[in-house]
């Protein structure tokens, strides 16, 4: 395996693999214990998001989370129908459905929230806990980096390469 000392002859244990593959792995603890739940990663979302932004119109919740919008229709009348959201109709520029988190709503992403530190633990538990302060910290810095859109293509070549929309060389 990977030694961050030594480094490595294997172009697969390079960071960016390092990270996708940890990634995958949060995405396969979260995806079991929401489903123990009886929850998808998609309630989760409609939650967070709706607990965050407050009441939403259908529509633009569905857009803002770019899911398919078959998947969070069926997500949102499952959350309905179990109380976790709370619907109304507005008259606002036509007729709208508004949607909004319920306390059960938020008592269920509380303890999804507690789920998810359980899962960080038992993945973390081989870290000190500077070390976790730590890879929190970086971790923070290289999500900046790529809402930034940091290390897409037009970094990719580095210095003297051309950039896409002039086709000039930078310097």
């Amino acid at each position: 395996m990977y030694d961050g000392r030594k480094g490595s002859s294997s172009p697969f244990e390079q960071t960016v693999y390092l990270l996708a593959e940890a990634g995958r792995a949060v995405d396969r603890l979260l995806a079991e214990r929401l489903e123990h739940r009886g929850l998808t990663p998609a309630h989760q979302a409609l939650l967070s998001t709706l607990a965050t932004l407050g009441p939403h119109g259908r529509r633009d919740l569905v857009e803002r989370l770019a899911m398919p919008g078959v998947d969070a229709h069926r997500a949102l009348d499952d959350l309905l129908s179990r109380g976790l959201l709370q619907s109304m109709v507005v008259h606002i520029g036509g007729r709208q459905e508004l949607l909004a988190i319920t306390d059960p709503g938020r008592a269920t992403l509380d303890l999804l929230h507690t789920d998810a530190s359980a899962a960080q633990d038992g993945l973390l538990a081989a870290l000190t806990r500077g070390q976790r302060v730590e890879l929190n910290s970086l971790l923070r810095r290289v999500c900046a980096a790529a809402a930034r859109g940091a290390g897409g293509l037009g970094e990719a070549a580095g210095a003297g390469s051309r950039t896409p929309a002039s086709g000039t060389r930078s310097a």
